[in-house]
């Protein structure tokens, strides 16, 4: 797999407090976690037809461990909610969401202009070390542990 490029500027979080609460639920009713079969080793509960058909050169949310739908839409949603977003574009919708796991594991959701507010996610693997560590800072300002 090539290695993504990891400096892009419309793949950064939003600063803390630039959505306002109202912004952040609106999000969350008109944003939706699909998953993509090109991000996928197994199917697991996705349903894709044919069942899965990663590409190589794409990262797989599950090369780790299965991530069921339940799982992905709701790590997806708690992405939302702390603001881990990238800035809304044009069409009322953040190209990326990012959250982590309960493992430690950072995931990003994108969408495409075509694809409206229907996300697929895939894990941000070792080869993208400085953004795992970026999203992992923000996520523990944003989302500190009891």
């Amino acid at each position: 797999m090539g290695k993504r490029q990891g400096n892009r500027p419309d793949r950064r979080v939003v600063s803390i407090g630039s959505l306002s609460t109202q912004e952040i639920e609106g999000l969350v009713v008109r944003m939706r976690y699909v998953g993509s079969a090109l991000h996928k080793l197994s199917p697991g509960d996705y349903g894709f037809i044919p069942s899965c058909n990663p590409r190589p050169s794409k990262s797989s949310c599950d090369e780790i461990r299965a991530i069921l739908k339940d799982e992905a839409t709701e790590l997806f949603r708690q992405g939302i909610a702390a603001g881990m977003v990238s800035k809304i574009d044009d069409g009322g919708v953040p190209k990326y969401v990012w959250a982590v796991d309960e493992h430690g594991e950072v995931y990003e959701a994108k969408t495409k202009p075509e694809r409206g507010a229907d996300y697929h996610g895939y894990r941000v693997g070792d080869d993208e070390r400085d953004m795992r560590r970026y999203i992992l800072d923000e996520w523990g300002r944003r989302c500190p542990k009891n």
